[in-house]
């Protein structure tokens, strides 16, 4: 991926850089408080899918919302630890997340793994908390690698977890395996984003989703995660997005 990202002409690579360094820009003059959803149609197995810079993508069919790897508790775990974090960071997550929802006018959330990242900590209370706006929500999660959290707390915030799930043409689990060739998987866990390498020393990692002719990778819903530039499945084609935009990378 990174060598094919070389490739791309002089002209793309510039506005690329001109959108971010304009982005930053903008949080820097607190001008980016309205969430802006920039959208890419693609279609998989004979379905419509809306992928957005937004970290999250749309099913039209089951008008229903999928993204991964949310990971609330993150920033209380490392609070807990002695690690100083901005209050802030889950309310931004849960802001963007309440603004989808809303925009595709959605009854049903489908969480592919990871919605949580550690112990029970006062960050489910502020998830809870904030479930109460969406009483007609249906929480669904595929559990995944860091999902350890108690029986009780998931029936406390009404959740259905599963530790797959089958919605044909897809089957939604948290890290896809090679053994499931068979299967069209959409899955999270490995935060994919891309490394694009411009003119002298210039690099920018963006995320981004990672589509093969089998499997969907999604980006990491928090922005309090890192990326993968160097893990990407053979001849994945790759949507990166900044705040304004998504750009196609094969």
């Amino acid at each position: 991926m990174e060598n094919a990202l070389r490739t791309i002409g002089n002209s793309i690579l510039d506005t690329i850089f001109l959108i971010f360094d304009f982005e930053k820009s903008l949080e820097l003059t607190n001008l980016t408080s309205v969430l802006k959803i920039v959208k890419e149609h693609i279609s998989l197995e004979g379905e419509r899918l809306i992928l957005t810079n937004q970290r999250a993508l749309y099913w039209e069919r089951e008008n229903t919302l999928i993204l991964s790897d949310l990971h609330i508790g993150k920033t209380a775990h490392f609070r807990r630890h002695g690690i100083p974090m901005p209050d802030n960071i889950l309310q931004k997550d849960l802001e963007r997340l309440k603004g989808l929802i809303i925009h595709f006018e959605v009854k049903k959330l489908l969480i592919v793994g990871d919605l949580f990242h550690a112990e029970t900590n006062s960050d489910m209370a502020t998830f809870k908390t904030w479930l109460k706006q969406f009483k007609d929500l249906n929480l669904v999660l595929i559990k995944g690698n860091h999902d350890r959290q108690s029986k009780r707390l998931m029936n406390d915030l009404d959740l259905t977890v599963v530790s797959e799930l089958v919605l044909e043409p897809f089957t939604l689990i948290h890290e896809h395996s090679e053994i499931r060739d068979d299967l069209f998987t959409i899955s999270g866990h490995i935060h994919p984003g891309v490394l694009i390498k411009g003119k002298g020393k210039q690099k920018l990692r963006l995320p981004c989703y990672q589509v093969t002719s089998k499997q969907l990778i999604l980006p990491a819903f928090s922005l309090f995660t890192g990326l993968n530039t160097h893990d990407s499945p053979e001849d994945a084609i790759s949507y990166a997005f900044t705040e304004s935009a998504i750009f196609k990378f094969s």
